[in-house]
Order: C-alpha cells, then sequence, then structure tokens
C-alpha cells in the first residue's frame, strides 16, 4: 500500500519555503479551512491549550482531509506523549524548551522505532488505520517520514546549539521568540537584537548539519515574514488562530466605532 509523504519534510528538503499557522482553538473546521487555503502545516497546541481528550485526534483527522500537515506541541518530559502524538498521526511532534543534547537523544528515542530509537509498537492506532496498515512497513514509514522539532527557546541552548543540531533522528528545530526574549532579560521584545543574534546563530547551525528552522512571525505576519525568510529561516508560522481572530475583530470593532461616532 503506498503511503503518504510527510509535505513538510519534502518541501524543506527541496529547498522551498513553508508556509503554517497555529490552532490553539482544537476546531477541526479551522484546520481544514488552513489546508484548503494551501498553508503546508499547522501547530497543533498542546502546551499551553490543555487538551487531553480526543480533540488532537479529530483535528489531525481535517488535516489529513485538507493535505496539510498536523504538528503536534507537547509538553516536555513524558515520552508516552511523543508516541501518542504519532500514533493519531501527527506529522511532526513539537517539543518545548530544549536545551541539550541529551533532550534531543530522549525525544528522538521515545520518536522512534528500534533500531533508531526504542519506541513501543501499537498498530491498532489511527496512523496504523486501526492495524488494517500496520506492521514493519508501517515502522519504516513512521522513522523516515515523522518530524522530530525540539524548540530552541533558552539562552542556554545557544551554547550546545551544534551539539542538539547534530543528533541523529532530529530533523529541525522551532525557534520560539517569546520565551527566548524572557530567558535573555528582554521579556517579550521579540525583535530585540540579542533574540534575532539567537535565531541567526540557530540557523546558520542548522545548515551545517542539514536541518530546518520553522519560526513564529505572529500577526500581521506580512511585517515579520520576509526578513526572517532572507535570514535562511525556511518555515514560517503565520499567527495563530485566536489572535488573527483577535486583531481582525478589534480593528473591524474600532473602525466601525469610529465612523459611527462622526
Amino acid at each position: 500500500m503506498q503511503r503518504p509523504k510527510n509535505h513538510l519534510r519534502e518541501q524543506v528538503n527541496r529547498g522551498e519555503i513553508a508556509l503554517g499557522t497555529c490552532l490553539y482553538s482544537f476546531s477541526p473546521a479551522l484546520m481544514e479551512l488552513a489546508g484548503f487555503c494551501g498553508l503546508d502545516f499547522c501547530r497543533i497546541d498542546n502546551e499551553h491549550a490543555w487538551r487531553q481528550d480526543e480533540s488532537a485526534e479529530n483535528v489531525i483527522r481535517a488535516a489529513t482531509l485538507s493535505g496539510i500537515v498536523p504538528l503536534l506541541r507537547i509538553d516536555r518530559d513524558d515520552p508516552y506523549l511523543v508516541r501518542k502524538a504519532f500514533e493519531i498521526g501527527a506529522g511532526g511532534v513539537i517539543v518545548p524548551h530544549v536545551c541539550s543534547r541529551a533532550d534531543v537523544e530522549a525525544i528522538v528515542a521515545a520518536a522512534k522505532f528500534p533500531p533508531i530509537g526504542h519506541r513501543g509498537y501499537g498498530g491498532l492506532c489511527l496512523s496504523g488505520k486501526w492495524g488494517v496498515d500496520a506492521g514493519v512497513d508501517w515502522m519504516e514509514w513512521s522513522n523516515r517520514e515523522t518530524l522530530v522539532i525540539p524548540m530552541i527557546e533558552d539562552v542556554k541552548a545557544i551554547e550546545h546549539i551544534e551539539e542538539i543540531m547534530s543528533v541523529l533522528g532530529m530533523d529541525g528545530v522551532f525557534f520560539g521568540p517569546a520565551d527566548f526574549s524572557i530567558s535573555a532579560g528582554v521579556p517579550l521584545q521579540t525583535g530585540h537584537a540579542k533574540v534575532m543574534s539567537a535565531l541567526k546563530t540557530v540557523v546558520a547551525a542548522s545548515k551545517r548539519h542539514g536541518k530546518f528552522v520553522i519560526f513564529g512571525a505572529g500577526f500581521p505576519q506580512w511585517e515579520k515574514a520576509a526578513p526572517i525568510m532572507e535570514m535562511g529561516v525556511q518555515a514560517i508560522e503565520l499567527g495563530h488562530d485566536v489572535t488573527i481572530l483577535k486583531s481582525v475583530w478589534e480593528k473591524a470593532i474600532a473602525e466601525i466605532k469610529a465612523k459611527k461616532l462622526k
């Protein structure tokens, strides 16, 4: 049976720019809309948006339907969440606050089947089509196609960036400007020189080791995406569903009220 390629992996391997967004609402309809609009990937946030039910599985089904790559962000230090994310069909797992080679190796070990890691077999899942399309071929496909993406969002991670990037089985990193700015002592100044300098260091290291970098450009994304791409970032996250709607609604309300008062 023909298994799908991971389109985000394919894009960055071809040197193309991938565009994505983030889902806080866990709405399958918004995930479908993101895919139908032509976005390449969507981060599903299960670090700050707390969901421990069938919600993640449902939005991943929507991603499959609309052709977008779902990246599930989970809490760190729980290898079972890594396995579960891939079993429900995540195209990649994002793990926050990774600061060392050992951190990355632990994620890879949980994400990959032997001989790369020590993930346990469980083909009776959505990814394995509930056992209909599991087996050794599915294990090999999982090792080959799924993405392991640690987050770089602490100053101390920069000290170990070469070691982090060199880990076999790790595909790319997500640079988190908000938390990094806090770690650097310039809280929420995401465009600060300390943050941008660190991003440049991360991008340079990624190129040396054949990895890619995702960066959250925020909203309005068109003001930030171009210079970030010029730095060598290959995947740009264009805001979150909640912040985009918040910005649009606030602007519309303000403009309508201003016209009414005239």
